[in-house]
C-alpha cells in the first residue's frame, strides 16, 4: 500500500469518525503495514482484520472498538495505545510492548502475548480465555479486574507466580497436579522443588 493509498484512507476514516457524510471507516483488511508509524493515530472502529502490523510504531494511537481478529502486532510499540473494547481474537501480539495501554473490555481470546510489556496496562474486563501470556508476567504492575481467564492461563499464572516470587517452596503437591494437568510446559515445572517431595 502506497503512503498516498493510506493517507487517503486515514483522511477519510477520520471524516467517518467526525459523521462527515464523504468520510468512509478505514478498511485495511490484511495491508501490509509492518514498520509503518501510526504514532497517536486514530483508528477506532477500523477494520484491521488480518492486518501485518508487526514491529510498528504504534504509540499512542486509538483503536478502542477497532476489529483485529488475526492481526500481527508482533513487536509493535503499543505503548499508551486505547484497546478498549477492540476485537483482538487470535491476533499475534508477542513480544509487543503495551505499557499503560488500555485493554478494558477488549476481546484477547487464543491472542499470543508471549513475551509482551505489559507494564500498566489495564485489563479491566478483559477476556483473556486461551490467550498465551507466557513470560508477560502480566499480573505484576496490571490493572485486572474482572478479567475472564481459563484454567491453561491460571495454570501460566500460578507457575510464574512462583517463579517471580522466587520461592518454590510454597508449591505443594496440589498446586503441583493442577499445572501437570493443565500447563503446556509441564518438564519445566517438573524442576522446581516441591513442599514434602
Amino acid at each position: 500500500m502506497t503512503k498516498e493509498k493510506l493517507k487517503e484512507i486515514l483522511e477519510k476514516h477520520k471524516k467517518y469518525l467526525d459523521n462527515d457524510t464523504e468520510g468512509e471507516k478505514a478498511d485495511l483488511y490484511a495491508a501490509n503495514l509492518s514498520n509503518a508509524d501510526f504514532s497517536f493515530a486514530d483508528l477506532c472502529k477500523a477494520d484491521l482484520r488480518n492486518a501485518n502490523l508487526r514491529d510498528a510504531n504504534l504509540f499512542g494511537a486509538d483503536f478502542s472498538r477497532a476489529d483485529l481478529r488475526n492481526a500481527d502486532l508482533g513487536g509493535a510499540d503499543l505503548s499508551f495505545a486505547n484497546l478498549g473494547k477492540a476485537n483482538l481474537r487470535d491476533a499475534n501480539l508477542g513480544k509487543a510492548e503495551l505499557i499503560g495501554a488500555d485493554l478494558r473490555g477488549a476481546e484477547l481470546r487464543n491472542a499470543d502475548l508471549r513475551n509482551a510489556n505489559l507494564f500498566g496496562a489495564d485489563f479491566s474486563r478483559a477476556d483473556l480465555r486461551n490467550a498465551d501470556l507466557d513470560y508477560s508476567a502480566w499480573f505484576l504492575g496490571c490493572k485486572t479486574t474482572n478479567v475472564k481467564i481459563c484454567d491453561k492461563l491460571s495454570s501460566q499464572l500460578l507457575y510464574h507466580a512462583f517463579i517471580v516470587c522466587n520461592d518454590k517452596t510454597l508449591l505443594t503437591p496440589e498446586i503441583k497436579e493442577y499445572i501437570e494437568k493443565n500447563f503446556h510446559r509441564y518438564n519445566e515445572v517438573t524442576k522446581l522443588k516441591v513442599k514434602g517431595a
